[in-house]
């Protein structure tokens, strides 16, 4: 879309926010319960993202062509390397899965928002994140 239609499209501004775009959901007695699981899912997703940062060609040359990815378009397909480079580079794939530093500024932006009561820096994300796999994962 980019090489063929840029002209058609308009960037919004956006001012610097390091929130989490993807995050994920779990009820934390499953989490906790089947940890070993989570562990290795987590681990898993947070090497994407460093592969990412190490090349982000990986997405297209590790895409299963068979599936959802290798689905799309092939004027889609040939920008894949260009999207996931301008991603890694904008900050969209934080190398350590975003973890603190994303749920403060969550914690920020729902604050800000008026959806928690109190200020943010008065709030303690871990009543709200559980990082544990995370932080196990980044280790």
């Amino acid at each position: 879309m980019r090489t063929e239609a840029g002209e058609n499209f308009n960037v919004l501004e956006m001012f610097e926010v390091e929130a989490s775009d993807e995050a994920l959901f779990g009820n934390l007695d499953w989490i906790k319960n089947n940890e070993k699981d989570v562990d290795i899912f987590v681990t898993a997703l947070l090497s994407v993202w460093q592969d990412l940062h190490e090349d982000p060609t990986i997405i297209r040359r590790e895409t299963n062509p068979d599936g959802p990815i290798g689905q799309l378009p092939p004027e889609i397909l040939a920008e894949l390397d260009g999207f996931y480079t301008d991603a890694v580079a904008g900050g969209l794939y934080d190398l350590n899965g975003g973890g603190r530093k994303a749920a403060n500024a969550d914690m920020e932006w729902y604050s800000a928002a008026g959806q928690l009561k109190g200020s943010a820096s008065d709030l303690n994300i871990e009543d709200f994140w559980y990082l544990a796999p995370l932080d196990k994962a980044s280790k």
